[in-house]
């Protein structure tokens, strides 16, 4: 039976892999509470490093990206490559890639990357140093997605989700944008498929179809039960705020393209849900957790 270590514990992707996945014998280790060396790599075949610092609200300096997603993951691969692992997935960000020029062709697996702020240059070292560690007997899995949505999801998801709740009218009318996202359900399915082929190489993970702000949001809005009227923000605005480049602003009313074709292809592996299902499944959870602690 394949045995799967997650480093880092109690995150949105880890518990989701717990719920998802074909594997079961699953262990969580955290990195805040212990140190890689301490870690009884030898018992596992697989790793699965998700321990990380994202995009946080909270101004954090770029060297802790750098210690984090590059420095740690590169011990905890090292200690698991020595200690005969056969297998380190690495769980990425389509971050590395950099801003998506408008018109250009879609980020691909082989795509060139010019990531431009910290998160997305700590992943992508974090991504050349592994690619490094492989030999014959250490097969290193890069897993790239955009953002990844589901049950227990936090951050922006959560914020929309919640902004959806409270306020009945929205400015996202016929927002003209497409926007990949990741269920959780089909980024473990993605996983597992690599864990079962033992597949190398970089992975290029998502849905199949992308959507636009004003298909999110009414998905959301149907799922949550709520009745939203949605108003068209004029185009010179958007742009306005486009050109200021603000990282909110740019992920309701911004584009970008992704092609994994190649992955699917490698994998031979189509995403089992929908963008819709997978929505629904996500508020479903959020519901139940919702009603569950307001019982309590």
């Amino acid at each position: 039976m394949t045995k799967v270590l997650i480093t880092g514990s109690n995150s949105f992707v880890g518990s989701n892999f717990r719920r998802f996945s074909q594997y079961k014998d699953i262990v969580e280790v955290s990195l805040l509470n212990n140190r890689p060396e301490d870690i009884e790599f030898n018992k596992y075949d697989v790793v699965l490093h998700l321990a990380a610092i994202v995009h946080q609200s909270k101004k954090i300096k770029e060297q802790e990206y750098y210690l984090i997603n590059r420095d740690l993951c590169l011990r905890v691969a090292e200690l698991a490559r020595r200690a005969g692992v056969k297998q380190f997935i690495f769980l990425s960000t389509v971050k590395v890639y950099g801003k998506f020029v408008q018109g250009s062709d879609p980020w691909n697996e082989d795509s060139y990357c010019h990531p431009e702020d910290a998160y997305g240059k700590s992943k992508y070292e974090a991504e050349l140093a592994l690619r490094k560690l492989e030999d014959l007997g250490f097969t290193v899995s890069i897993v790239r997605t955009p953002i990844v949505y589901g049950p227990g999801v936090k951050a922006n998801m959560l914020r929309l989700i919640r902004l959806i709740e409270k306020v009945p009218v929205l400015p996202f009318k016929n927002v003209n944008n497409s926007r990949c996202y990741t269920y959780s359900g089909n980024l473990i399915g993605y996983i597992d498929r690599i864990i079962e082929i033992n597949a190398s190489g970089i992975f290029l993970v998502m849905d199949d179809s992308s959507l636009s702000t004003t298909d999110l949001v009414t998905f959301l809005a149907k799922f949550l039960g709520k009745r939203i009227v949605l108003y068209k923000v004029p185009e010179l605005f958007v742009r306005f705020l486009l050109s200021v480049k603000t990282g909110a602003v740019d992920r309701l009313f911004g584009s970008f393209f992704l092609d994994n074709s190649k992955t699917k292809e490698f994998l031979k592996y189509k995403p089992l849900f929908s963008n819709e299902e997978g929505i629904g499944k996500m508020i479903s959870y959020y519901l139940e957790t919702k009603a569950s602690k307001y019982l309590n």
